[in-house]
């Protein structure tokens, strides 16, 4: 497996390999620190409604949704999940 360099910048990932890289991610999620699956799909099913949901991005803290909502200690910014 590569390793993702946490340093490393968005534009410096193949733009059509990003969806590829993010899945990636959360499959290879230590876990224990991953959220079980089924919260997983609720915090994304939630995240699917929300305003600020744009390109799989939180348009309002920035982050990649998919990669949060995996993440077990990890919660909504603005306290949807």
């Amino acid at each position: 497996m590569e390793r993702q360099c946490r340093k490393c910048l968005l534009r410096e990932i193949d733009p059509e390999n990003y969806q590829q890289k993010i899945h990636e991610l959360v499959e290879n999620m230590d876990p224990l620190l991953r959220a079980e699956e089924s919260l997983y799909e609720e915090r994304l099913a939630v995240c699917t409604k929300c305003d600020y949901l744009w390109e799989g991005l939180c348009g309002a803290c920035g982050c990649f949704v998919e990669l949060r909502a995996a993440t077990k200690k990890q919660v909504c910014p603005y306290q949807k999940w």
